[in-house]
Formats: C-alpha cells, sequence, structure tokens
C-alpha cells in the first residue's frame, strides 16, 4: 500500500490557447482511492482522461506499475471507466453489458457468465440480470456501469463525476456503495466530483485542483482542518476567510503576519442573555465580542447563523440537536472567539 502505484510526472494539455493541464504531477499508491476535487474547467475531467488515453497529451508520462502508457492505445491501458451518463447499451440486457468487455477481448461464453453473476452479486443486482437498461433507475444503471468496468479486472478504476445525475438520497447510499466494493476489491480507484461533502465521505486522499494544478493534497481530515490557501478554504466549505484587518477587528494583534486568514464555522461559540447556553462557557484563553444575528438557516442536523460581528459577518455552525445554543434573526448575541483556531493561509500559488 505504501509504494507509489500510478504516476502522473508533468502532465501537461492545451485546447487552443487555452491551458487545461499545467504540469501536473501525482502519485498514487496501489489499492487507494484519490479523488480530484476542483470546480468546473479546474482540469480535473481532462486529467482522467488522460489517464484512460482518451485524450492525447502535449507533455508528461503516465506510468502504471513498471509499464509507460503515455502512448499507449486505451484498449492496452487495463483502465476501467465509469462515466457520468452511464453510456449503457440499450439494446442489450444487464448481464450482456457487464460481459461486453469481456466479449470484446475474446473471453468464452462460460468465463463471461461466471463473471458476470459475480459482480451481479457484488452490486446486488442478481435480479436484474435480464432487465434492459431503460427499465432500471438511475442509481441501478450506474450500479451495472461500475460492474462493466469492473469485468475486466481493471489495473485502475477511474470515475468521471458518476453520481452527478442522481438525486440527493440516491447519491448518498450509492456513494457508500462505491467506498464498500472499493475496499473490498482493494481496487487503486481515482474518482472526480466537484462535490466536497462528496470527496470527504469517500476518500483516502483528496487532490484539489484548481486552473490547471493540484494547490493542495492530503487526507480528507488534513485538507478539512488544515486549508493552506484562500482558495482551499472556501471550496472545502463554509470557512470563514478574513483579510488581516478583519482577523485583527476580532481577534486583537498577535496574529501573525498572514495577510488572511480561516476560521471554522463550527469553533465559534455563542453566548448570550435569553439563549440556551449549553456547553458554550468561555475559557480564559478565549475572545468575547458582541454580534446581531443578520439570518438563521435550517440545514438538517445543522443550524446557520450569519452574525456582524465588529462589523465582520461571520458564518457560524451549531448542531440542530436541542441542546446547543439557539438565537434569532436580529437578535443580539456575544461570539466567543478561540485564537488557536484561526488559521493564517499563504498566498495563492506560494
Amino acid at each position: 500500500m505504501n509504494k507509489s502505484y500510478l504516476e502522473l510526472q508533468g502532465i501537461r494539455k492545451k485546447f487552443g490557447d487555452s491551458t487545461v493541464l499545467n504540469d501536473v504531477y501525482l502519485s498514487i499508491r496501489e489499492g487507494e482511492l484519490v479523488t480530484l476535487l476542483g470546480p468546473s474547467g479546474c482540469g480535473k475531467s481532462t486529467l482522467l482522461r488522460c489517464i484512460a488515453g482518451l485524450t492525447e497529451l502535449d507533455g508528461g508520462r503516465i506510468v502504471l506499475g513498471q509499464q509507460d502508457l503515455t502512448n499507449l492505445a486505451p484498449r492496452n491501458r487495463e483502465v476501467g471507466m465509469v462515466f457520468q451518463s452511464y453510456a449503457l447499451f440499450p439494446n442489450l440486457t444487464v448481464s450482456e453489458n457487464i460481459e461486453y468487455g469481456l466479449k470484446m477481448r475474446g473471453a468464452g461464453k462460460k468465463e463471461r457468465a461466471n463473471r458476470s453473476e459475480e459482480l451481479l452479486a457484488l452490486i446486488d443486482l442478481e435480479d436484474k440480470r435480464d432487465v434492459y437498461p431503460q427499465n432500471l433507475s438511475g442509481g441501478q444503471q450506474q450500479r451495472v456501469a461500475l460492474a462493466r468496468a469492473l469485468a475486466v479486472q481493471p489495473k485502475v478504476l477511474l470515475l468521471d463525476e458518476p453520481l452527478s445525475a442522481l438525486d440527493a438520497k440516491i447519491r448518498k447510499n450509492l456513494r457508500t456503495e462505491i467506498r464498500e466494493i472499493q475496499k473490498r476489491l482493494q481496487m487503486t480507484t481515482v474518482f472526480v466530483t466537484h462535490d466536497q461533502e462528496e470527496a470527504l465521505t469517500v476518500s483516502d486522499r483528496i487532490c484539489i485542483m484548481n486552473k490547471g494544478n493540484i494547490v493542495q493534497d492530503g487526507t480528507p481530515e488534513q485538507l478539512y482542518s488544515t486549508p493552506r490557501t484562500e482558495f482551499v478554504a472556501r471550496f472545502m466549505g463554509s470557512y470563514n476567510v478574513l483579510t488581516r484587518a478583519e482577523a485583527n477587528r476580532l481577534f486583537g494583534d498577535g496574529i501573525g503576519t498572514a495577510e488572511s486568514f480561516a476560521l471554522r464555522p463550527e469553533s465559534v461559540g455563542l453566548l448570550g442573555e435569553g439563549m440556551n447556553v449549553g456547553g458554550d462557557v468561555p475559557s480564559a484563553d478565549k475572545r468575547i465580542v458582541e454580534g446581531t444575528v443578520d439570518s438563521v438557516n435550517i440545514l438538517g442536523n445543522v443550524i446557520r447563523y450569519f452574525v456582524d460581528a465588529s462589523g465582520v459577518r461571520l458564518t457560524i455552525d451549531r448542531l440542530n440537536d436541542g441542546r446547543s445554543p439557539t438565537a434569532q434573526a436580529n437578535g443580539k448575541v456575544r461570539l466567543a472567539l478561540d485564537p488557536s483556531q484561526l488559521l493564517r493561509l499563504e498566498k495563492e500559488g506560494a
């Protein structure tokens, strides 16, 4: 698990005058699930297509194991890919779709049937083997697409926003299933998404991309708790990104020399008269500032407050559990700010 398995070495790609991938380096271990996360147009899907051989490189190398894939045709790369659109053959049954890649490789009928049955059991669709894709739900179609990619036993599985066409509940269930299957098979996997929650849920490691570059990578916990730049802080969640002047207003002097700072929304405590104070009792090292609640949003298990404090608009998240502090719109509150939770951000590109 510690040895590099898939190596991207200085990958470059331009479309016309537009640079889509700018000297990308990435090393992936065998059995690891790495997510490429970023906004539309950042280059993540292009990078995936380069690995698959569907997009030609302008520069760099792709090495899988000890084999240089750079100039190999897609069919010779031993890479499986699942697309956002599923791309199932409508005139083939579920079993026939799963067997398609094996049939193209000349596998015998018995071998294809056995492999299909294994995968139908894996994706829990044994009762749908003779059904056509148009008679399946979106989630079922995506599972068939996954099984078809796994049928040829690829060395690497590529998933290009495979859940984006599904509704929220199905997405959550299916991403859990994909992760369980990936861990069971120890399948080296590259997963592309623009959804931060999805990336945090499924990944061993996340690579955040922006403007054709990987700007930060690490475990889900590392990226969420220690973003290095303003772009990563904003993209990874609802961080409060503060200018130096704003941070000084809230925390006073001694905040360091950075020009911008990040503060997690759940790290700000709520206090005040007429409130359910709960456990938000300030300690001696916390700073107390006055604020006014601009608005309150209920996000299921989280209540999100937007508070104006010392002329700075802060986002504050509290658990919606009936015990955490609560406040009303336009209400006066006090905020407990912990200086140790203030993150110093690097300049973009530094």
